[in-house]
């Protein structure tokens, strides 16, 4: 078992030489459109930890992305793809199928908000899974056009980076995109013009008006929207909007997809974000926590939406892979077994209580927001203007990175630090990681 200790430790400048060895081979080879936020190259992680080729360890709020909530060598997610490793890697679920695709798909339909019948197909990455989800609403309705969110990000494919809201870095210089994506806007309470208190009714009027209006709601296919916009900046739809969207598409026989890809398994503190106001989508689409660090995406639903499709429309060579399965039956043995929702709602208070106390400190800290282990602070330049202060975020990003503390940036503006830290992380390390980011916050 890879057992890394779960301390932080710096050894040598932040990255490192052999880090920077490495870097200078990857130039050379690696495209230079794939980025990196900190080009230290990882030997082992593990529980709240990165080690890195030149034996430093960096306190985790990033987890790869919100993917290893369980850690990132969690023993039930080892073990089981281990197991599957020495048994088979490959058939194609689509030639021959295996039991444990079947199984990930019961578990999906346990786990899922609502009681009503459902089934799952499985994919490899959150973006084929949303364009998945698509495509299953068109089949079921009949109708083409899709509605997303300002803020909003899905993806970056070509569909899905249609429906992304941001231009830098996702879409620029790579269109046409798809058609038949329309946007509106969506109930951001912090920069809501009339205050926060009436967003969530007033901006939920505005994106049902801006649809009937400029699209029809006749026309609508999908509305796809994440309960918790990730990349968008931590956005927490104001209270009331989520449900009134999902009432006009229910009376409009709209298809609803809740994009849990970033916010779902336990990583607010619910098995799914959208369980916070009661909201049970048509269809959910999961990837990122669900398989410990394997590609595994899944688009679950109502029965009868999910069957509507011909057979053989839906699927991919290595959608649902073997290996993959077996380590998402060993992320959701231990989110279970740990009460990882709980230890999601723990971080919570944690973090909420000592950036509360920062903020009184820091006006740079405009907002603090988020549910579970996906909390975030919106840096601003004067909180009276709320004028984005996206060089205060960078700085702060590395200057935790320079003292071993990997933290991850976002937002429309460029403007927020978002901590993920795995679900498992000690609360020793979380509290180290939170005094980094006190100190940075002293240099801005």
């Amino acid at each position: 078992m890879n057992a890394v200790p779960q301390e932080r430790r710096i050894v040598t400048a932040i990255p490192g030489p052999k880090s920077q060895e490495l870097q200078a081979r990857r130039l050379d080879t690696v495209a230079g459109g794939v980025g990196s936020t900190l080009p230290v190259f990882t030997k082992r992680a593990g529980g709240g930890i990165i080690e890195d080729v030149d034996g430093n360890r960096l306190i985790d709020f990033g987890s790869g992305i919100a993917v290893t909530s369980v850690g990132a060598s969690a023993e039930a997610v080892v073990r089981r793809a281990a197991a599957q490793l020495q048994d088979f890697t490959h058939t194609c679920f689509m030639v021959t199928p295996y039991e444990g695709y079947v199984e990930v798909c019961e578990a999906l339909a346990e786990l899922t908000p609502g009681d009503h019948a459902k089934k799952s197909a499985l994919f490899n990455s959150g973006a084929e899974a949303v364009e998945n989800a698509v495509k299953i609403a068109r089949s079921y309705t009949k109708r083409q056009a899709v509605v997303v969110f300002d803020h909003g990000y899905h993806g970056r494919t070509n569909l899905t980076m249609g429906m992304t809201a941001k231009n830098m870095p996702y879409k620029q210089g790579f269109g046409p995109f798809a058609p038949e994506v329309y946007r509106v806007p969506v109930a951001y309470g912090y920069r809501w013009p009339t205050g926060a208190e009436n967003c969530g009714p007033e901006a939920a009027a505005q994106a049902i008006d801006n649809i009937t209006k400029q699209i029809g709601a006749d026309n609508v296919a999908a509305i796809v929207i994440e309960p918790v916009l990730g990349e968008g900046g931590f956005i927490e739809p104001a209270k009331g909007f989520l449900p009134a969207i999902v009432k006009f598409a229910n009376d409009n026989g709209i298809v609803f997809v809740a994009d849990e890809i970033q916010a779902g398994f336990c990583r607010t503190g619910q098995w799914f974000a959208c369980e916070d106001e009661g909201i049970v989508p048509d269809l959910i689409t999961t990837a990122k926590g669900i398989a410990g660090g394997l590609p595994l995406a899944a688009v679950t639903g109502r029965a009868e939406i999910m069957d509507s499709v011909h057979g053989g429309g839906l699927g991919g060579t290595y959608g649902g892979n073997p290996v993959a399965c077996a380590a998402a039956l060993g992320a959701i043995e231990t989110m279970k077994e740990l009460d990882l929702n709980g230890k999601a709602q723990r971080i919570e208070e944690v973090m909420k209580a000592r950036l509360t106390a920062m903020q009184e400190k820091f006006p740079a800290i405009g907002d603090i927001r988020g549910r579970g282990a996906m909390i975030a602070i919106e840096l601003v330049k004067d909180p009276a203007t709320k004028e984005p202060f996206p060089e205060a975020a960078a700085a702060l990003a590395k200057y935790c990175h320079n003292e071993g503390v990997l933290v991850l940036t976002c937002g429309t503006y460029g403007n927020v630090l978002r901590f993920l830290p795995p679900l498992v992380i000690g609360e020793d390390l979380l509290n180290e990681g939170l005094d980094v980011i006190e100190a940075a916050l002293a240099t801005v």
